[in-house]
């Protein structure tokens, strides 16, 4: 199964303190500051980040982090990002890598700023040697803590007013989204597939987060004793679980479609194939966490309104 669909560090919550030079520090929301430096971003467990002036040279080694720079506004100042970051079409995608990072081909970049997913191989240490600051956005495990990652590279990048932009536009279209779904009759099952193996996401993960705002019962929370956030279930729990909605997270991965599903031995009985409410998705907006959320959400919802109103 592919890695950054299983990742999920533990979040720690973070706070932003924001120094002018020659001021006083104060902590405060980036929603309310004007893009000063040097700025400080530090987390509860008592890391921190300074970063002394505006940054022009970022790596991006987080496909999440890499959208949400270039949506705040802040794709200019990227000169490189990971070999996962494929969207924008336009970031500068390389061959650095997230999930085995080379602190030496990162280096040669001279970036004044590097934004990563996890501190892995001893990247926060590495960096710190050579005096480049890193921040580290790991994976967020629900809105608020996306919305907080957008505020946290406004902030680091001096784009403060296009985070808070794009965090009010996300808001915005998701409580649209969700406003447009009928009060529901009867709660809906859904099964996220990651993968043909049977690898879902439990409402503890971000995505299950996501299903939660549509009122869709999980059926991968029945099943976390072995893995609380990303269990892999059994076709024949899947079966008599008998999903409403299927949703299909492995189309690029494993080439799955409703037709491929409907082949699946016994899974012609479960009602969301009978139904044809098999959905397939981008495997990439379905495993990250930023502004494509919205894109994700803006999928799903018209078929939970129709399995709705037929329910009513």
């Amino acid at each position: 199964m592919r890695m950054h669909h299983i990742r999920r560090p533990a979040v720690a919550a973070i706070g932003i303190a924001l120094m002018a030079c020659g001021a006083n520090s104060s902590s405060t929301s980036s929603t309310s500051v004007t893009a000063h430096f040097p700025v400080t971003i530090a987390e509860s467990g008592g890391a921190s980040v300074t970063i002394s002036k505006q940054p022009h040279r970022i790596v991006s080694l987080s496909p999440t982090a890499t959208e949400m720079l270039f949506a705040i506004g802040a794709g200019a100042q990227v000169v490189a990002v990971d070999d996962q970051s494929n969207y924008p079409a336009n970031a500068p995608m390389t061959k650095l890598s997230g999930f085995q990072p080379n602190i030496e081909a990162i280096a040669a970049y001279t970036p004044d700023l590097v934004v990563a997913s996890d501190d892995t191989g001893g990247l926060v240490h590495g960096l710190g040697a050579l005096n480049i600051p890193i921040l580290i956005e790991p994976a967020a495990k629900n809105l608020d803590e996306s919305y907080k990652q957008i505020e946290q590279l406004g902030a680091a990048t001096g784009d403060v007013e296009g985070a808070t932009s794009v965090e009010k536009k996300m808001r915005s279209d998701l409580a649209t989204i969700v406003a447009s779904i009928p009060k529901p009759t009867k709660q809906l099952k859904v099964y996220h597939e990651l993968d043909d193996t049977y690898y879902s996401a439990t409402s503890a993960t971000f995505i299950g987060q996501v299903y939660a705002l549509l009122s869709l019962k999980n059926i991968a929370d029945g099943a976390t004793a072995a893995a609380p956030d990303y269990p892999q279930l059994s076709a024949e729990y899947i079966v008599s679980s008998s999903p409403d909605l299927i949703v299909l997270a492995d189309t690029k991965c494993c080439h799955q479609d409703l037709s491929t599903v409907s082949a699946r031995p016994g899974w012609s009985s479960i009602a969301a194939v009978k139904s044809a409410q098999v959905i397939g998705v981008d495997d990439d907006i379905a495993s990250r966490w930023g502004p494509r959320v919205v894109d994700f959400l803006r999928t799903i919802a018209p078929h939970v309104k129709q399995l709705e109103l037929q329910a009513a």
